[in-house]
């Protein structure tokens, strides 16, 4: 005498097990095994797995990831590419890049290959008949200057300002944000420097973006209604170490700060809707304008 067909329910995931739960979603059997808890009853592993795909990601208050803002990417990945180069400079140059050469209480480094490769120069003519520069189709000075310093001093006061405040800002703006807004202050210390300093006296460092950086952090915190007065005393200390220790770029730490001004402005400022396009579009516009500034100075230089 055979036995009758079971008519227990069992899981649609195992065959084998017999359960008396389901999905409270789909109402798919399920066993203990694959329920998971829900507001209301347990849910199957492939409604989670759909939940999660619909689920909105958390953004900050200027669009950009929580998440990925929360975990630095950005600041992380530059302060690497800053130290690769230092190391790289140093092994072209050797122990005095490092420290000594003059400079900020003989703390300098000298320059290096590798320095005299990438810095803001504007043109400059050299014993060996060679001509080098911005001017001379070398734009990409003006944007290697930016992860290029004299010594490990120089180096360590740029990253340390750039992990205490980028970390913040990243938070707030998301990792592309805030490359954008550090790349285009750094960009513009840079145009800066090229425009307003001899066309052969050289720049480099990390502190035009880096003094771009102090600003935004002023702009966004009272776009947000925090508390600024704690930061003025960081933008003033900036400004006196600026302006009061000799070898500093003036005009490319003021360039810094105006280009991390109307970056953080455009990022922090727009409004939703159409939020990301207008924020492209104003830092697109920021970019224009400094390419603008270096194609004159470049005829200047050039007539």
């Amino acid at each position: 005498m055979s036995e009758a067909p079971s008519t227990a329910t069992v899981c649609y995931r195992h065959p084998n097990q017999e359960t008396l739960l389901r999905c409270s979603r789909c109402e798919k059997p399920i066993c203990t095994n694959c329920m998971n808890d829900a507001p209301i009853g347990f849910h199957c592993p492939d409604c989670v797995k759909e939940g999660r795909r619909n689920q909105r990601r958390a953004l900050n208050a200027f669009g950009g990831s929580l998440a990925a803002g929360r975990a630095g990417y950005a600041v992380k990945t530059i302060i690497g590419i800053n130290v690769l180069v230092m190391i790289a400079s140093v092994i072209v140059g050797g122990p005095r890049a490092i420290a000594g050469a003059g400079g900020f209480f003989n703390l300098m480094g000298a320059p290096t290959p590798l320095t005299n490769a990438g810095e803001v120069i504007g043109r400059a003519f050299y014993t060996d008949g060679s001509v080098a520069g911005i001017a001379e189709g070398q734009w990409y000075r003006l944007v290697t200057a930016m992860f290029l310093h004299y010594g490990v001093v120089h180096l360590a006061l740029n990253m340390s300002l750039l992990h205490q405040i980028g970390s913040y800002l990243e938070l707030r703006f998301g990792p592309a944000r805030f490359a954008a807004l550090y790349l285009l202050g750094g960009l513009a210390g840079n145009v800066a420097a090229y425009t307003f300093q001899p066309a052969a006296q050289a720049a480099a460092g990390a502190s035009t973006a880096t003094f771009g950086l102090v600003i935004a952090i002023i702009i966004v915190n009272r776009r947000l209604m925090l508390d600024t007065s704690s930061l003025v005393p960081l933008l003033v200390t900036n400004l006196l170490f600026t302006f009061g220790v000799p070898g500093i770029s003036i005009e490319g730490h003021l360039g810094g700060l105006a280009g991390g001004a109307a970056a953080a402005f455009v990022l922090a400022y727009a409004k939703l809707p159409n939020r990301t396009a207008k924020q492209v579009i104003g830092c697109a516009l920021i970019l224009a304008i400094l390419l603008a500034t270096a194609i004159l100075r470049t005829h200047q230089i050039l007539t």
